[in-house]
Protein backbone atom coordinates (compact mmCIF):
# COMPACT_ATOMS: atom_id res chain seq x y z
CA UNK A 1 0.00 0.00 0.00
CA UNK A 2 1.57 3.28 -1.05
CA UNK A 3 1.26 6.25 1.28
CA UNK A 4 -0.84 9.06 -0.11
CA UNK A 5 0.54 12.46 0.84
CA UNK A 6 -1.96 15.17 1.87
CA UNK A 7 -4.65 12.54 2.48
CA UNK A 8 -6.45 12.90 5.84
CA UNK A 9 -6.60 9.12 6.18
CA UNK A 10 -2.89 8.54 5.57
CA UNK A 11 0.10 9.18 7.70
CA UNK A 12 2.99 11.29 6.42
CA UNK A 13 6.02 9.10 5.85
CA UNK A 14 8.31 12.09 6.22
CA UNK A 15 6.84 12.83 9.65
CA UNK A 16 7.33 9.25 10.77
CA UNK A 17 10.96 9.16 9.64
CA UNK A 18 11.55 12.55 11.24
CA UNK A 19 10.30 11.07 14.50
CA UNK A 20 12.85 8.25 14.20
CA UNK A 21 15.68 10.75 13.72
CA UNK A 22 14.70 12.96 16.66
CA UNK A 23 13.57 10.19 19.04
CA UNK A 24 10.41 12.20 19.75
CA UNK A 25 7.53 9.83 20.46
CA UNK A 26 4.39 10.76 18.54
CA UNK A 27 1.04 9.02 18.42
CA UNK A 28 -0.36 7.34 15.30
CA UNK A 29 -3.48 5.33 14.86
CA UNK A 30 -3.20 1.64 13.98
CA UNK A 31 -4.19 2.10 10.35
CA UNK A 32 -1.39 4.61 9.83
CA UNK A 33 1.12 2.13 11.21
CA UNK A 34 -0.23 -0.55 8.89
CA UNK A 35 0.30 1.71 5.88
CA UNK A 36 3.85 2.55 6.92
CA UNK A 37 4.76 -1.09 7.58
CA UNK A 38 3.32 -2.15 4.24
CA UNK A 39 5.21 0.64 2.50
CA UNK A 40 8.51 -0.54 3.95
CA UNK A 41 7.78 -4.18 3.16
CA UNK A 42 6.91 -3.30 -0.43
CA UNK A 43 10.26 -1.54 -0.74
CA UNK A 44 12.27 -4.29 0.93
CA UNK A 45 13.14 -2.18 3.98
CA UNK A 46 12.61 -4.94 6.52
CA UNK A 47 14.49 -3.26 9.38
CA UNK A 48 12.30 -0.15 9.16
CA UNK A 49 9.17 -2.29 8.86
CA UNK A 50 10.17 -4.13 12.06
CA UNK A 51 10.76 -0.82 13.83
CA UNK A 52 7.37 0.51 12.72
CA UNK A 53 5.68 -2.71 13.89
CA UNK A 54 7.41 -2.52 17.26
CA UNK A 55 6.37 1.12 17.77
CA UNK A 56 2.87 0.33 16.55
CA UNK A 57 2.41 -2.51 19.02
CA UNK A 58 3.79 -0.37 21.82
CA UNK A 59 0.96 2.10 21.16
CA UNK A 60 -1.69 -0.47 20.16
CA UNK A 61 -0.80 -3.70 22.01
CA UNK A 62 -4.12 -5.41 21.24
CA UNK A 63 -4.23 -4.62 17.51
CA UNK A 64 -4.51 -7.93 15.64
CA UNK A 65 -3.45 -6.54 12.26
CA UNK A 66 -0.21 -5.13 13.68
CA UNK A 67 0.50 -8.43 15.42
CA UNK A 68 -0.01 -10.20 12.13
CA UNK A 69 2.53 -7.92 10.47
CA UNK A 70 5.00 -8.76 13.24
CA UNK A 71 4.26 -12.46 12.81
CA UNK A 72 4.82 -12.18 9.06
CA UNK A 73 8.26 -10.76 9.74
CA UNK A 74 9.08 -13.52 12.21
CA UNK A 75 8.15 -16.07 9.56
CA UNK A 76 10.31 -14.25 7.02
CA UNK A 77 13.22 -14.48 9.49
CA UNK A 78 12.42 -18.20 9.99
CA UNK A 79 11.62 -17.63 13.68
CA UNK A 80 8.79 -20.08 13.39
CA UNK A 81 8.40 -20.98 17.07
CA UNK A 82 7.88 -17.33 18.03
CA UNK A 83 5.44 -16.81 15.17
CA UNK A 84 3.58 -20.01 16.03
CA UNK A 85 3.21 -18.96 19.68
CA UNK A 86 1.81 -15.56 18.75
CA UNK A 87 -0.57 -17.16 16.24
CA UNK A 88 -1.89 -19.61 18.84
CA UNK A 89 -2.70 -16.70 21.14
CA UNK A 90 -4.51 -14.84 18.38
CA UNK A 91 -6.33 -17.97 17.20
CA UNK A 92 -7.71 -18.61 20.69
CA UNK A 93 -9.30 -15.15 20.52
CA UNK A 94 -10.23 -14.87 16.82
CA UNK A 95 -10.50 -18.37 15.35
CA UNK A 96 -12.53 -17.08 12.40
CA UNK A 97 -9.93 -14.51 11.30
CA UNK A 98 -8.81 -15.63 7.84
CA UNK A 99 -5.43 -13.85 8.11
CA UNK A 100 -4.59 -15.83 11.24
CA UNK A 101 -5.44 -19.06 9.43
CA UNK A 102 -3.32 -18.02 6.44
CA UNK A 103 -0.30 -17.24 8.60
CA UNK A 104 -0.70 -20.48 10.55
CA UNK A 105 -0.72 -22.27 7.19
CA UNK A 106 2.40 -20.33 6.22
CA UNK A 107 4.22 -21.63 9.31
CA UNK A 108 3.12 -25.19 8.56
CA UNK A 109 4.29 -24.82 4.96
CA UNK A 110 7.71 -23.64 6.13
CA UNK A 111 7.88 -26.82 8.20
CA UNK A 112 7.00 -28.93 5.13
CA UNK A 113 3.62 -29.84 6.62
CA UNK A 114 1.80 -29.03 3.42
CA UNK A 115 -1.27 -31.23 3.91
CA UNK A 116 -2.04 -29.51 7.22
CA UNK A 117 -1.38 -26.13 5.62
CA UNK A 118 -3.97 -26.96 2.94
CA UNK A 119 -6.54 -27.88 5.61
CA UNK A 120 -6.16 -24.46 7.24
CA UNK A 121 -6.22 -22.64 3.91
CA UNK A 122 -9.45 -24.38 2.99
CA UNK A 123 -10.92 -23.11 6.28
CA UNK A 124 -9.75 -19.61 5.32
CA UNK A 125 -11.26 -20.03 1.84
CA UNK A 126 -14.69 -20.69 3.36
CA UNK A 127 -14.72 -17.33 5.17
CA UNK A 128 -12.63 -14.99 3.02
CA UNK A 129 -13.88 -12.28 0.69
CA UNK A 130 -10.67 -12.52 -1.34
CA UNK A 131 -10.82 -16.06 -2.66
CA UNK A 132 -8.23 -15.64 -5.40
CA UNK A 133 -5.32 -15.13 -3.00
CA UNK A 134 -6.29 -18.13 -0.88
CA UNK A 135 -6.90 -20.34 -3.92
CA UNK A 136 -3.45 -19.39 -5.18
CA UNK A 137 -1.88 -20.29 -1.83
CA UNK A 138 -3.64 -23.67 -1.87
CA UNK A 139 -2.39 -24.22 -5.42
CA UNK A 140 1.18 -23.50 -4.30
CA UNK A 141 0.89 -26.00 -1.44
CA UNK A 142 -0.23 -28.66 -3.90
CA UNK A 143 2.77 -27.78 -6.06
CA UNK A 144 5.04 -28.39 -3.06
CA UNK A 145 3.39 -31.81 -2.75
CA UNK A 146 3.86 -32.38 -6.51
CA UNK A 147 0.10 -32.95 -6.74
CA UNK A 148 -0.15 -31.20 -10.07
CA UNK A 149 -3.75 -32.11 -10.83
CA UNK A 150 -5.06 -30.45 -7.65
CA UNK A 151 -2.67 -27.54 -8.09
CA UNK A 152 -3.91 -27.03 -11.64
CA UNK A 153 -7.54 -27.09 -10.50
CA UNK A 154 -7.01 -24.35 -7.91
CA UNK A 155 -5.05 -22.08 -10.23
CA UNK A 156 -7.80 -22.52 -12.83
CA UNK A 157 -10.31 -21.32 -10.24
CA UNK A 158 -8.18 -18.20 -9.78
CA UNK A 159 -8.42 -17.51 -13.50
CA UNK A 160 -12.18 -18.01 -13.47
CA UNK A 161 -12.42 -15.06 -11.08
CA UNK A 162 -9.72 -12.95 -12.73
CA UNK A 163 -8.69 -13.66 -16.31
CA UNK A 164 -5.83 -11.17 -15.96
CA UNK A 165 -4.17 -13.26 -13.25
CA UNK A 166 -1.24 -14.27 -15.43
CA UNK A 167 0.71 -15.69 -12.50
CA UNK A 168 -2.02 -18.31 -12.11
CA UNK A 169 -2.07 -18.88 -15.88
CA UNK A 170 1.66 -19.61 -15.87
CA UNK A 171 1.16 -22.01 -12.96
CA UNK A 172 -1.65 -23.83 -14.78
CA UNK A 173 0.57 -24.29 -17.83
CA UNK A 174 3.46 -25.38 -15.60
CA UNK A 175 1.23 -28.17 -14.28
CA UNK A 176 0.17 -29.21 -17.80
CA UNK A 177 3.84 -29.25 -18.84
CA UNK A 178 4.94 -31.34 -15.88
CA UNK A 179 2.17 -33.82 -16.59
CA UNK A 180 3.13 -33.74 -20.30
CA UNK A 181 -0.48 -32.88 -21.18
CA UNK A 182 0.39 -30.57 -24.04
CA UNK A 183 -2.75 -31.23 -26.11
CA UNK A 184 -4.92 -30.59 -23.05
CA UNK A 185 -2.95 -27.41 -22.38
CA UNK A 186 -3.73 -26.19 -25.91
CA UNK A 187 -7.43 -26.96 -25.43
CA UNK A 188 -7.45 -25.05 -22.16
CA UNK A 189 -5.62 -22.08 -23.65
CA UNK A 190 -7.95 -21.99 -26.64
CA UNK A 191 -10.93 -21.79 -24.28
CA UNK A 192 -9.12 -19.06 -22.35
CA UNK A 193 -8.49 -17.15 -25.59
CA UNK A 194 -12.13 -17.41 -26.64
CA UNK A 195 -12.95 -14.97 -23.87
CA UNK A 196 -9.58 -13.14 -24.03
CA UNK A 197 -8.77 -12.98 -27.75
CA UNK A 198 -6.15 -10.26 -27.34
CA UNK A 199 -4.22 -11.88 -24.51
CA UNK A 200 -0.62 -11.81 -25.69
CA UNK A 201 0.35 -14.08 -22.80
CA UNK A 202 -2.29 -16.63 -23.80
CA UNK A 203 -1.12 -16.73 -27.41
CA UNK A 204 2.50 -16.89 -26.26
CA UNK A 205 1.73 -19.96 -24.15
CA UNK A 206 -0.16 -21.63 -27.01
CA UNK A 207 2.92 -21.11 -29.17
CA UNK A 208 5.16 -22.75 -26.59
CA UNK A 209 2.90 -25.80 -26.44
CA UNK A 210 2.92 -26.20 -30.21
CA UNK A 211 6.71 -25.73 -30.18
CA UNK A 212 7.03 -28.59 -27.67
CA UNK A 213 4.89 -30.76 -29.95
CA UNK A 214 7.12 -29.74 -32.90
CA UNK A 215 4.14 -28.26 -34.73
CA UNK A 216 6.21 -25.29 -35.78
CA UNK A 217 3.82 -23.67 -38.26
CA UNK A 218 1.05 -23.59 -35.67
CA UNK A 219 3.50 -22.23 -33.12
CA UNK A 220 4.49 -19.51 -35.58
CA UNK A 221 0.86 -18.48 -36.08
CA UNK A 222 0.33 -18.29 -32.30
CA UNK A 223 3.36 -16.04 -31.85
CA UNK A 224 2.13 -13.81 -34.68
CA UNK A 225 -1.16 -13.38 -32.80
CA UNK A 226 0.78 -12.58 -29.61
CA UNK A 227 2.67 -9.86 -31.49
CA UNK A 228 -0.57 -8.51 -33.01
CA UNK A 229 -1.96 -8.29 -29.47
CA UNK A 230 1.16 -6.50 -28.22
CA UNK A 231 3.83 -5.52 -30.71
CA UNK A 232 6.26 -4.72 -27.87
CA UNK A 233 6.11 -8.21 -26.35
CA UNK A 234 9.79 -9.21 -26.37
CA UNK A 235 9.12 -12.83 -25.37
CA UNK A 236 6.99 -13.43 -28.46
CA UNK A 237 9.74 -12.19 -30.79
CA UNK A 238 12.32 -14.42 -29.10
CA UNK A 239 10.10 -17.49 -29.30
CA UNK A 240 9.14 -16.72 -32.88
CA UNK A 241 12.82 -16.52 -33.71
CA UNK A 242 13.37 -19.99 -32.28
CA UNK A 243 10.55 -21.39 -34.43
CA UNK A 244 11.90 -19.72 -37.55
CA UNK A 245 15.28 -21.32 -36.85
CA UNK A 246 13.60 -24.73 -36.70
CA UNK A 247 12.03 -23.96 -40.09
CA UNK A 248 15.49 -22.93 -41.39
CA UNK A 249 14.22 -19.41 -42.11
CA UNK A 250 17.34 -17.86 -40.64
CA UNK A 251 17.06 -14.34 -42.08
CA UNK A 252 13.56 -13.97 -40.64
CA UNK A 253 14.78 -15.34 -37.31
CA UNK A 254 17.56 -12.72 -37.27
CA UNK A 255 14.94 -10.05 -37.89
CA UNK A 256 12.87 -11.22 -34.89
CA UNK A 257 15.88 -11.33 -32.57
CA UNK A 258 16.97 -7.89 -33.77
CA UNK A 259 13.54 -6.43 -32.98
CA UNK A 260 13.81 -7.88 -29.44
CA UNK A 261 17.14 -6.08 -29.01
CA UNK A 262 15.57 -2.80 -30.11
CA UNK A 263 12.62 -3.18 -27.71
CA UNK A 264 14.65 -3.92 -24.59
CA UNK A 265 18.19 -4.06 -23.27
CA UNK A 266 20.37 -6.49 -25.22
CA UNK A 267 20.09 -10.09 -24.05
CA UNK A 268 22.88 -12.63 -24.41
CA UNK A 269 20.32 -15.15 -25.66
CA UNK A 270 19.28 -12.99 -28.63
CA UNK A 271 22.89 -12.14 -29.49
CA UNK A 272 23.83 -15.82 -29.36
CA UNK A 273 20.94 -16.87 -31.58
CA UNK A 274 21.73 -14.16 -34.14
CA UNK A 275 25.29 -15.48 -34.22
CA UNK A 276 24.02 -19.04 -34.73
CA UNK A 277 21.77 -17.93 -37.59
CA UNK A 278 24.60 -16.10 -39.32
CA UNK A 279 26.80 -19.18 -38.98
CA UNK A 280 24.06 -21.30 -40.60
CA UNK A 281 23.90 -18.78 -43.45
CA UNK A 282 27.67 -18.90 -43.88
CA UNK A 283 28.11 -15.31 -42.70
CA UNK A 284 31.17 -16.17 -40.63
CA UNK A 285 32.27 -12.62 -39.92
CA UNK A 286 28.86 -11.67 -38.54
CA UNK A 287 28.65 -14.93 -36.57
CA UNK A 288 31.90 -14.21 -34.75
CA UNK A 289 30.87 -10.61 -34.21
CA UNK A 290 27.68 -11.65 -32.44
CA UNK A 291 29.32 -14.46 -30.47
CA UNK A 292 31.77 -11.89 -29.12
CA UNK A 293 28.92 -9.52 -28.29
CA UNK A 294 27.21 -12.37 -26.47
CA UNK A 295 30.15 -13.14 -24.16
CA UNK A 296 30.75 -9.42 -23.61
CA UNK A 297 27.11 -9.05 -22.55
CA UNK A 298 27.23 -12.07 -20.23
CA UNK A 299 30.60 -13.65 -19.55
CA UNK A 300 28.95 -16.30 -17.35
CA UNK A 301 26.79 -17.70 -20.16
CA UNK A 302 28.50 -20.98 -21.02
CA UNK A 303 26.56 -21.30 -24.28
CA UNK A 304 28.31 -18.18 -25.59
CA UNK A 305 31.82 -19.49 -24.89
CA UNK A 306 30.88 -22.92 -26.22
CA UNK A 307 29.45 -21.42 -29.43
CA UNK A 308 32.59 -19.48 -30.29
CA UNK A 309 34.89 -22.34 -29.23
CA UNK A 310 32.95 -24.88 -31.30
CA UNK A 311 32.94 -22.50 -34.26
CA UNK A 312 36.75 -22.39 -34.35
CA UNK A 313 36.97 -26.14 -33.64
CA UNK A 314 34.77 -26.88 -36.67
CA UNK A 315 37.06 -24.64 -38.72
CA UNK A 316 40.03 -26.64 -37.33
CA UNK A 317 41.48 -23.39 -36.01
CA UNK A 318 42.48 -25.05 -32.77
CA UNK A 319 44.71 -22.23 -31.55
CA UNK A 320 41.78 -19.81 -31.61
CA UNK A 321 39.52 -22.42 -30.04
CA UNK A 322 42.09 -22.94 -27.26
CA UNK A 323 42.30 -19.19 -26.69
CA UNK A 324 38.55 -18.94 -26.03
CA UNK A 325 38.22 -22.14 -23.99
CA UNK A 326 41.11 -21.00 -21.78
CA UNK A 327 39.27 -17.74 -21.12
CA UNK A 328 36.10 -19.69 -20.36
CA UNK A 329 37.89 -22.02 -17.92
CA UNK A 330 39.44 -19.05 -16.14
CA UNK A 331 35.96 -17.62 -15.59
CA UNK A 332 34.34 -20.89 -14.48
CA UNK A 333 36.75 -23.69 -13.59
CA UNK A 334 33.91 -25.99 -12.47
CA UNK A 335 32.14 -26.16 -15.84
CA UNK A 336 32.44 -29.70 -17.16
CA UNK A 337 31.48 -28.66 -20.71
CA UNK A 338 34.50 -26.37 -20.83
CA UNK A 339 36.94 -29.04 -19.63
CA UNK A 340 35.74 -31.61 -22.13
CA UNK A 341 36.39 -29.17 -24.95
CA UNK A 342 39.70 -28.19 -23.35
CA UNK A 343 40.74 -31.85 -23.50
CA UNK A 344 39.61 -32.32 -27.11
CA UNK A 345 41.26 -29.15 -28.41
CA UNK A 346 44.60 -29.85 -26.70
CA UNK A 347 44.57 -33.39 -28.07
CA UNK A 348 44.10 -31.98 -31.58
CA UNK A 349 47.09 -29.73 -30.92
CA UNK A 350 49.13 -32.73 -29.72
CA UNK A 351 49.38 -31.15 -26.26
CA UNK A 352 48.78 -34.47 -24.58
CA UNK A 353 49.52 -33.61 -20.96
CA UNK A 354 47.10 -30.69 -21.12
CA UNK A 355 44.55 -32.88 -22.90
CA UNK A 356 44.83 -35.56 -20.18
CA UNK A 357 44.28 -32.87 -17.54
CA UNK A 358 41.17 -31.71 -19.37
CA UNK A 359 39.58 -35.17 -19.55
CA UNK A 360 40.58 -35.93 -15.95
CA UNK A 361 38.85 -32.75 -14.78
CA UNK A 362 35.83 -33.70 -16.92
CA UNK A 363 35.52 -36.97 -15.03
CA UNK A 364 36.23 -35.39 -11.63
CA UNK A 365 33.38 -32.96 -12.25
CA UNK A 366 30.94 -35.81 -12.83
CA UNK A 367 30.89 -36.32 -16.59
CA UNK A 368 30.88 -40.11 -16.82
CA UNK A 369 30.18 -40.42 -20.53
CA UNK A 370 32.14 -43.32 -21.93
CA UNK A 371 34.14 -41.18 -24.35
CA UNK A 372 35.50 -39.13 -21.43
CA UNK A 373 37.05 -42.31 -19.99
CA UNK A 374 38.27 -43.68 -23.33
CA UNK A 375 39.73 -40.36 -24.47
CA UNK A 376 41.68 -40.05 -21.24
CA UNK A 377 42.93 -43.64 -21.41
CA UNK A 378 44.08 -43.19 -25.03
CA UNK A 379 46.06 -40.11 -24.07
CA UNK A 380 47.60 -41.93 -21.08
CA UNK A 381 48.56 -44.79 -23.40
CA UNK A 382 50.21 -42.29 -25.75
CA UNK A 383 52.12 -40.84 -22.79
CA UNK A 384 53.24 -44.33 -21.76
CA UNK A 385 51.37 -44.16 -18.45
CA UNK A 386 49.92 -47.65 -18.71
CA UNK A 387 49.06 -48.22 -15.04
CA UNK A 388 47.16 -44.92 -14.90
CA UNK A 389 45.32 -45.88 -18.09
CA UNK A 390 44.38 -49.28 -16.60
CA UNK A 391 43.09 -47.67 -13.40
CA UNK A 392 41.10 -45.19 -15.44
CA UNK A 393 39.49 -47.97 -17.49
CA UNK A 394 38.62 -50.06 -14.43
CA UNK A 395 36.77 -47.01 -13.09
CA UNK A 396 34.98 -46.76 -16.43
CA UNK A 397 34.01 -50.45 -16.28
CA UNK A 398 32.09 -49.78 -13.06
CA UNK A 399 29.75 -47.57 -15.09
CA UNK A 400 29.95 -49.56 -18.34
CA UNK A 401 30.51 -53.22 -17.37
CA UNK A 402 29.62 -54.54 -20.83
CA UNK A 403 31.39 -51.93 -22.95
CA UNK A 404 33.53 -53.63 -25.58
CA UNK A 405 35.56 -50.44 -26.14
CA UNK A 406 36.63 -50.51 -22.48
CA UNK A 407 37.35 -54.26 -22.43
CA UNK A 408 39.46 -54.10 -25.60
CA UNK A 409 41.60 -51.32 -24.20
CA UNK A 410 42.10 -53.24 -20.96
CA UNK A 411 43.04 -56.31 -22.99
CA UNK A 412 45.63 -54.42 -25.00
CA UNK A 413 47.13 -52.76 -21.93
CA UNK A 414 47.45 -55.98 -19.95
CA UNK A 415 49.10 -57.76 -22.88
CA UNK A 416 51.39 -54.75 -23.30
CA UNK A 417 52.69 -54.96 -19.73
CA UNK A 418 53.07 -58.74 -19.87
CA UNK A 419 49.91 -59.74 -18.01
CA UNK A 420 48.73 -62.11 -20.71
CA UNK A 421 46.13 -63.97 -18.60
CA UNK A 422 44.37 -60.71 -17.72
CA UNK A 423 44.71 -59.61 -21.32
CA UNK A 424 43.08 -62.82 -22.51
CA UNK A 425 40.23 -62.41 -19.99
CA UNK A 426 39.38 -58.89 -21.18
CA UNK A 427 39.90 -59.78 -24.84
CA UNK A 428 37.31 -62.56 -24.56
CA UNK A 429 34.92 -60.20 -22.75
CA UNK A 430 35.31 -57.55 -25.42
CA UNK A 431 34.87 -59.98 -28.31
CA UNK A 432 31.84 -61.55 -26.67
CA UNK A 433 30.21 -58.13 -26.25
CA UNK A 434 31.06 -56.87 -29.76
CA UNK A 435 33.79 -58.50 -31.84
CA UNK A 436 33.97 -55.53 -34.25
CA UNK A 437 35.76 -53.54 -31.53
CA UNK A 438 38.81 -55.75 -32.10
CA UNK A 439 39.96 -52.92 -34.37
CA UNK A 440 40.96 -51.11 -31.15
CA UNK A 441 43.67 -53.73 -30.60
CA UNK A 442 44.92 -53.25 -34.14
CA UNK A 443 45.03 -49.45 -33.98
CA UNK A 444 46.10 -48.75 -30.39
CA UNK A 445 48.23 -51.81 -29.68
CA UNK A 446 49.84 -52.96 -32.97
CA UNK A 447 52.50 -55.00 -31.16
CA UNK A 448 49.78 -56.90 -29.28
CA UNK A 449 47.76 -57.39 -32.46
CA UNK A 450 50.77 -59.05 -34.10
CA UNK A 451 50.75 -61.81 -31.49
CA UNK A 452 49.63 -64.99 -33.22
CA UNK A 453 47.62 -66.10 -30.19
CA UNK A 454 45.71 -62.82 -30.16
CA UNK A 455 45.03 -62.97 -33.89
CA UNK A 456 43.77 -66.55 -33.61
CA UNK A 457 41.31 -65.64 -30.83
CA UNK A 458 39.99 -62.69 -32.83
CA UNK A 459 39.68 -64.76 -36.01
CA UNK A 460 37.83 -67.55 -34.18
CA UNK A 461 35.26 -65.06 -32.86
CA UNK A 462 34.85 -63.56 -36.33
CA UNK A 463 34.18 -67.01 -37.82
CA UNK A 464 31.58 -67.96 -35.21
CA UNK A 465 29.77 -64.65 -35.62
CA UNK A 466 29.25 -65.03 -39.36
Amino acid sequence: MQLRHNDDNSFSLERFESMLKTNNVLFFDAEEFEEIIQHYLDNGKIALAKKAAKLGLAQHPTCTSLKLYRIEMYIFENKLDIADGMLDELYSIESSNEEILIQKANVLSRRDMHEKAIELLKQALAITDDQIDVLSLIGMEYLFLEDFENAKTHFMRCLEDDNQDYSSLYNVIYCFDFLEQHAKAIDYLNNFLNSNPYSEVGWHQVGKQYYTLKEYKKALAAYDFAIISDDTFVGAYLEKGKVLEKLKRYNEAIECYTISLELDDPTSFALLRIGKCHEKLGNDEFAIQFYNKCIEEDSLLDKGWIAITDYYTRKKNYQKALYYINKAVNIDSENVLYWKRYGTINRNLNLFEEAEHGFRRTIELGNYEIDSWTNRSDILIHLGEYEAAINNLYQASEFYPDAAEVEMRLAGLHYLIGEDSKGLFHLNNGLRNDHEYSIIIEELFPSVFQKLAVQKIIQDYEKTSR
